[in-house]
């Protein structure tokens, strides 16, 4: 008889209204980056809820399909899991994460999924305290293997953040480095022509946001400053041409 109840009560979630249709989760930008925030803030204080992570969860996205109501572009620190620093669960955060969180052309690739085929609200690169790969970008020297091919794409936020803070100390520097490489990466989606006619059509926010590994904290660090220039210089004929190659 349990079984039978339980059995129930799996098909009536399934069939019902769990999932939002063919807009994704359904959520406006705004709604999405307070759920986010709220979920940072219950994990910060240690009232954490972990949404999302049972039995039913599971068997509701392999019947369904994934409805994720964020994006984030992170690093591959292992002090900064996205699902657990969020309060999180299975379905709720298409994640992408690499050293340094670049946007490659790899991430890039998937943020445009996540923005045009899963219709995911909100995009955040997502950078942190004491990242390695912007430290070792900074101290330079030789790397081996494929390192360097990543650390090039860092190296351009080294060399803004030494001009802004010429006199700075080596942590100063470096923390600076990880903000100024957060934001190079937003420009870098909101170049792509998917994403950016998203975010002009006000159904996508693309934000950089700093993870601090010692407090938990994520500190929300908004919009590019120049999102409306970087937009009105991706021309719609690319955008035809970039979405007909996806």
């Amino acid at each position: 008889m349990k079984a039978f109840v339980y059995l129930c009560v799996l098909w009536a979630m399934i069939a019902g209204s769990v999932f939002a249709g063919d807009n994704g989760s359904g959520l406006t930008p705004d709604k999405a980056l307070s759920m986010l925030s709220q979920g940072n803030d219950r994990f910060v204080t240690g009232a954490v809820q972990r949404p999302h992570q049972d039995f039913l969860t599971r068997q509701e996205t392999a019947a369904k399909g994934q409805k994720p109501f964020a994006g984030v572009l992170s690093c591959a620190d292992s002090r900064g899991p996205v699902e657990i620093l969020f309060d999180t669960g299975v379905g709720d955060i298409f994640t992408v994460r690499v050293a340094g969180n670049v946007a490659g052309v790899n991430e890039t690739a998937s943020m445009e999924y996540a923005a045009d085929h899963l219709h995911i609200p909100v995009l955040v690169v997502l950078g942190h305290s004491h990242c390695g790969a912007v430290t070792a970008a900074v101290e330079g020297g030789e790397a081996p293997g494929s390192i360097p091919f990543l650390l090039k794409n860092i190296v351009p936020a080294v060399e803004t953040a030494k001009k802004e803070k010429a006199k700075a100390e080596k942590p100063k520097l470096v923390d600076e480095a990880i903000r100024v490489n957060v934001w190079n990466n937003v420009e870098a989606l909101l170049k792509s022509p998917i994403i950016s006619q998203k975010v002009k059509d006000k159904n996508l926010s693309v934000i950089g946001a700093y993870y601090h590994l010692d407090t938990g904290k994520v500190e929300w660090l908004g919009p590019h400053a120049h999102q409306d220039k970087i937009l009105a210089a991706v021309g719609s004929n690319n955008g035809a041409e970039s979405q007909s190659k996806n």
